[in-house]
């Protein structure tokens, strides 16, 4: 028959054995959601630094074709710049 001492020691040898996994699972919960959190972060920052870069590229594509062509910026600003509306005066 077993004492109560030792039944005793068996249960707090479960607690604690029990207890030390459930907090161990935790841990490895939140690390793995810290560093799924952090590479989404940093794929984010690196979307945001490719699209500014393609926007510069951009810049300087349409900069040197209006200066190889002169003429088209103007063309292309009177055409915006007048708008047509159905009114007419009488």
């Amino acid at each position: 028959m077993v004492g109560k001492l030792e039944r005793n020691k068996d249960l707090v040898q479960d607690v604690v054995e029990n207890t030390a996994h459930r907090v161990g699972s935790i841990a490895s919960i939140i690390t793995t959601a810290i560093v799924d959190v952090t590479r989404e972060i940093g794929d984010l920052v690196t979307d945001g630094f490719e699209m500014r870069e393609a926007a510069k590229i951009a810049k300087e594509a349409e900069t040197e074709q209006l200066e190889l062509e002169p003429g088209l910026g103007d063309a292309a600003a009177d055409a915006t710049e007048a708008p047509t509306t159905g009114d007419t005066e009488s």
